[in-house]
């Protein structure tokens, strides 16, 4: 990850489109509200955040509009794997309804801190600097990065080292880490070719301008989704070891510092969910699979202190 503090990698463009929607699943129309300012900081003990959110029934949340994680889809209705997981997770806690709120990424921490809403729901990378102004749920998700190759895979593609050693071509996104993955794994920069959006690189390789495109296998996964009969295919995700760092990413739920009882009971039940098998059943339609699932090695506190 790189940029600023507040910026992760990007894999999809982002529209800050203001508003809030009250959203009580995932087939529900949303409506447009105002959200008052300065509405809940303080911890979840008595008269905190998670108690008042259980008292009134419906809690504030922020997205960034930002495909697959927490997005505004076609029918109006706000969707996205961790709108719909904090969805499960907040009715586990006796919380049946979200008001989203959507705001630029790069705003979302400054805008939590400033009481516009009183949780993240927008898949936001765990990193040293955001943990530094706020606090981070257990991962949700790892966002290991794969290939998307023509169906069948005809080159054997599984890493940077097979791009490298066989000369194959390669297409990355601009803006996106995978070009710096691809460079500092010795992948000559001549059979490097940048594009500027996700459907180019669908598009680079279905025209056999490329022998492969390197993305996070969400990413790749959500436009092959979007995409059937485009006769391409998403290997399997790996993690590549760069000047022997690991570059393990995974997002999560971001809440205010003060909230520590909130962010205790919001782990236990999203623990719960994921060794009962049902976030993968949440997050598949959504480009997730069990690549995507955290081991056990992956934790917030290494992640914030890496």
């Amino acid at each position: 990850m790189s940029g600023s503090t507040w910026t992760r990698r990007e894999f999809f463009r982002r529209s800050a489109i203001a508003g809030a929607v009250a959203i009580g699943g995932p087939a529900l129309l949303s409506a447009c509200t105002q959200v008052p300012q300065g509405g809940g900081g303080g911890q979840a003990g008595a008269g905190g955040t998670l108690d008042r959110a259980r008292s009134a029934g419906t809690i504030k949340v922020g997205i960034a509009n930002e495909a697959p994680y927490g997005f505004t889809d076609a029918s109006g209705a706000v969707t996205g794997e961790s709108v719909e997981v904090g969805r499960a997770v907040l009715k586990a806690l006796g919380v049946n309804e979200i008001q989203a709120t959507t705001v630029d990424f790069g705003s979302l921490i400054p805008a939590l801190n400033a009481n516009q809403f009183d949780m993240v729901t927008a898949g936001m990378f765990i990193n040293p600097e955001r943990c530094a102004n706020a606090a981070f749920s257990t991962p949700d998700y790892t966002a290991p990065t794969a290939f998307l190759v023509p169906a069948g895979n005809p080159n054997a593609v599984a890493s940077f080292d097979d791009i490298k050693n066989k000369n194959l071509r390669l297409a990355v996104l601009s803006g996106a880490v995978e070009q710096g993955y691809a460079v500092d794994s010795g992948v000559p920069e001549g059979q490097i070719q940048v594009f500027d959006a996700q459907n180019t690189l669908l598009q680079a390789v279905t025209a056999n301008r490329v022998d492969a495109a390197a993305l996070t296998n969400i990413s790749l996964n959500d436009v092959v989704a979007k995409n059937p009969g485009a006769g391409v295919e998403v290997t399997k995700g790996f993690f590549p070891v760069i000047n022997g760092q690991d570059t393990v990413s995974a997002g999560a739920f971001v809440f205010r510092t003060a909230d520590t009882d909130f962010v205790t009971a919001f782990n236990t039940e999203l623990t719960k969910l994921h060794q009962s098998g049902q976030w993968l059943t949440i997050a598949q339609p959504f480009g997730f699979n069990a690549d995507n699932v955290p081991g056990p090695d992956v934790t917030t506190e290494k992640l914030c202190a890496a």
